[in-house]
């Protein structure tokens, strides 16, 4: 049974993977999480319902960071444009860039640490399926939240459909607010600058980054608490997962190989191997024999008496040398 090691510590893999391999896989999945986004909208009323749910669980709870934080980024511009374009870019360029990092300069953590974040992807692509949750910003006005992307939404590239470019809104699902993954991919990012940065700035960065991301996605009406709480959960229940993962392709890509490669070291059937009297005859003459008293030419006969041992010294050291003297 293949051996798949737990993600950080694995040996060097057998074969290096490469780029023009990877970007199309990670594109796939990418792809799939998008298309689900898109395709997965869910009853808006439902929607609402579970959104409305989270904040009552919130209140049993006592957790009330949405609003204050979301008070914050509206009454202050020089937090919540920044927040914003935080919020619209970061999500796509720090993660890629560190899954290329990592690819490059940490290739025997590579494996491991892309099966983990693509396995919590599609974890959470389910939860989007499962319970489509309206977004604080999209509650109606008398619950308190105001969407600052739609408030600061001359400064970037968006319009008031969540970080979308603007009219370009109806190609996205907004009610994918249940779990996070915006916090999941900053939490994946954070665990990958700590354990394989080496540095004082990557550890504060590792820390700082999800941090702020968490902060963020409350302060712009994006998401609630516990919408980031089970973002965190899903990259958990993703690096639990990473293991049997990888030993699942493993063995697919092992049954792949032996379906469709050919065997290797196969030899095609000779004579000697399909000579009457048995497989693998050690033969070597091809069914050629000599008739007796018949000689090779240039032949030297041997001339041993009854009891007789030859010379250590050779008898024959070839035509042109004459045998040692007796």
């Amino acid at each position: 049974m293949p051996h798949t090691e737990t993600p950080g510590t694995e040996a060097a893999p057998k074969t290096r993977l490469r780029w023009w391999t990877e970007l199309p896989l990670i594109l796939l999945v990418y792809a799939c999480y998008s298309a689900g986004r898109l395709l997965v909208r869910g009853d808006v009323s439902d929607a609402v319902d579970h959104g409305l749910a989270i904040l009552d669980i919130e209140k049993a709870l006592f957790l009330n960071a949405e609003h204050p934080l979301n008070r914050l980024f509206t009454s202050e511009p020089w937090i919540g444009v920044p927040a914003d374009f935080w919020y619209a870019s970061l999500h796509y360029l720090v993660t890629p860039a560190l899954l290329i990092w990592i690819f490059r300069s940490r290739a025997v953590h590579y494996r491991a640490a892309r099966t983990w974040l693509m396995t919590s992807t599609f974890i959470g692509l389910i939860g989007f399926t499962l319970l489509p949750t309206c977004p604080p910003r999209l509650l109606d006005a008398s619950h308190g939240f105001v969407d600052t992307m739609a408030q600061y939404s001359s400064y970037g590239w968006w319009g008031g459909e969540a970080s979308a470019p603007r009219g370009m809104g109806g190609m996205t699902n907004q009610y994918a607010a249940m779990p996070s993954l915006h916090v999941g991919w900053a939490l994946w990012c954070g665990v990958m600058l700590w354990r394989y940065g080496g540095t004082r700035t990557t550890k504060v960065a590792a820390v700082v980054y999800p941090l702020v991301t968490t902060i963020v996605v409350m302060g712009t009406a994006n998401h609630y608490f516990l919408d980031a709480v089970a973002g965190a959960a899903v990259m958990g229940a993703g690096l639990l997962l990473t293991p049997y993962v990888m030993r699942v392709a493993d063995r697919a890509r092992v049954r792949l190989v032996a379906r469709f490669a050919p065997a290797a070291g196969a030899a095609p059937a000779t004579a000697a191997t399909s000579a009457p009297g048995g497989a693998g005859s050690p033969i070597v003459s091809g069914g050629c024999q000599t008739s007796t008293g018949e000689r090779f030419p240039r032949q030297r006969e041997q001339r041993f008496g009854p009891g007789d041992e030859p010379d250590p010294a050779p008898s024959d050291a070839g035509d042109e040398t004459p045998a040692p003297a007796r």
